[in-house]
């Protein structure tokens, strides 16, 4: 026990209770450091996001906030052969490809109802990027604890769309298998 004592005591060694306490308190700061993340937050204006002085931009950045407003937002899936190609590749495991397909899940399935078109969009909105044919827009998503329902911690959701001749012809999100 003497040995074993004196060995321990040696200047840079440390003892196996020395050992676990420093890995506990380093548990203890890796787990506290993972939830001190900044909330995500939407943007005062949304629409301001859907412009671009790139006019091919501009125009790709106007469908997709009509998608958004008209059809997610205000379910006037009525419309979609306005702002949705009829081959529409998605890739959301919950609906299927093509206009129609997507039209009968929102109606359908998640038995969306059309409601007035609003003037402003509600739908919060942290940014949207557009690159070439691509727009992806970024939405703040709460996210609460299922037993109280009290916040734990914003995240990201996005949508991005591939635009074709003036439509959306394919659709990523984060959506996972219901």
């Amino acid at each position: 026990m003497k040995n074993s004592f004196r060995h321990a005591s040696r200047p840079g060694r440390l003892s196996a209770l020395g050992v676990l306490a420093l890995s506990m308190l380093s548990i203890a700061v890796t787990m506290q450091s993972s939830y001190a993340q900044e909330p995500v937050l939407a943007v005062d204006r949304p629409e301001a996001l859907f412009s671009s002085s790139d006019p091919v931009l501009h125009a790709n950045k106007q469908v997709v906030y009509h998608i958004v407003k008209d059809l997610l937002e205000a379910g006037h899936w009525e419309l979609a052969d306005k702002y949705l190609s009829q081959r529409y590749i998605q890739h959301n495991p919950n609906a299927a490809s093509g206009r129609d397909g997507v039209v009968r899940y929102f109606v359908e399935v998640r038995k969306v109802k059309a409601k007035p078109i609003p003037e402003k969009m509600a739908t919060p909105i942290a940014a949207v990027i557009a690159e070439g044919d691509l727009v992806t827009v970024m939405y703040p998503l709460p996210v609460k604890d299922k037993a109280t329902g009290q916040l734990l911690y914003t995240t990201t959701w996005f949508d991005t769309w591939r635009i074709v001749d003036g439509k959306a012809d394919e659709h990523w999100d984060s959506a996972l298998k219901n």
